[in-house]
């Protein structure tokens, strides 16, 4: 079994080129998969079949695996056993159909209005780094972007006068999103310091010496701004939330959410609607006089 895995590693790393994270999780996990077979008795990869297979899943749930990691562990050893069975040293994939236990769905954590408006209304220094990243938080906020979309952004997807900005998503997707008036006045304070850092492409976000943000530059510029301006920890996709949560308050349209975030599937964005319930339920609390509930002065 060792040396199965070995040459499927080695496969990733050097004919898949998969990213180092990548190929250590798969490592991990294959690794967890082995360990289980050792318990069992299981010393060929030709051996462990679908019912012992569903057996360890369960059991690692059991112990604590989340669902999603689980699904990756699947994930993991489908591809060692469609490299096996193509290198004819398997016959059957015991994944195949098999997927992971559903978890609790976990609500995107958001800002409401107020804190959103905090962030955003700080003083702004004149200077370079200032008023790229509060450019960078206003679009964030302004049209929901991914963090990938805002350090993939290119001079040409941006059209201030007509408060637009194109984006490519996932699935190589482009689709235009509207940027807001504060958002906008932003971009234009910051695009002149951007242009005379002699930037080395048209990346709309750059560093002082003139190159492409990185996202962990950015991830860790926006959780700066987080501690500075909230006391919290704060991070770009929270910012998305934030701006959908938002916009299905007021518009109650989902599907127009669904449009600004680029979600594939409806049922991506429904998440919000639990976030939305929260603030009307919320406001009930609130408001009405007979929904004190219980425990409410314990």
């Amino acid at each position: 079994m060792n040396a199965d895995l070995d040459a499927y590693l080695s496969h990733l790393r050097s004919e898949r080129q998969v990213s180092a994270h990548t190929l250590d999780a798969y490592h991990r996990d294959l690794l967890k998969v082995r360990a289980l077979c050792e318990k069992y008795g299981i010393a060929d990869w030709n051996d462990l079949d679908v019912r012992s297979l569903r057996s360890f899943v369960a059991r690692l749930h059991q112990d604590g695996l989340s669902s999603r990691s689980l699904a990756r562990l699947l994930s993991a050893v489908r591809g060692l056993y469609q490299y096996l069975i193509r290198e004819g040293r398997c016959r059957h994939d015991p994944a195949n159909g098999l997927a992971a236990p559903k978890g609790a769905r976990r609500l995107p954590r958001a800002l409401d209005a107020d804190r959103a408006q905090q962030l955003l209304d700080g003083g702004v220094e004149d200077d370079f780094i200032a008023r790229r990243d509060q450019a960078m938080l206003e679009l964030f906020y302004s049209s929901g972007l991914r963090l990938s979309e805002l350090v993939g952004l290119d001079l040409d997807g941006l059209d201030l006068s007509a408060g637009l900005v194109r984006v490519r998503g996932k699935g190589n997707k482009t689709r235009e999103l509207p940027v807001g008036s504060k958002a906008r006045e932003a971009m234009e304070e910051w695009l002149p310091l951007r242009a005379a850092a002699n930037p080395g492409d048209g990346a709309v976000f750059i560093s002082r010496q003139g190159r492409r943000l990185t996202p962990r530059a950015v991830q860790l510029r926006v959780r700066e701004a987080g501690v500075r301006e909230l006391g919290q920890h704060l991070h770009p996709h929270m910012l998305r939330h934030s701006f959908a949560s938002h916009m299905l308050e007021s518009s109650q349209d989902l599907r127009a959410v669904q449009e600004l975030l680029g979600h594939a599937d409806i049922s991506t964005t429904q998440i919000y609607t639990h976030l939305d319930f929260q603030h009307l339920a919320s406001v009930y609390d609130q408001a009405h006089p007979r929904a004190k509930r219980r425990g409410a002065d314990e």
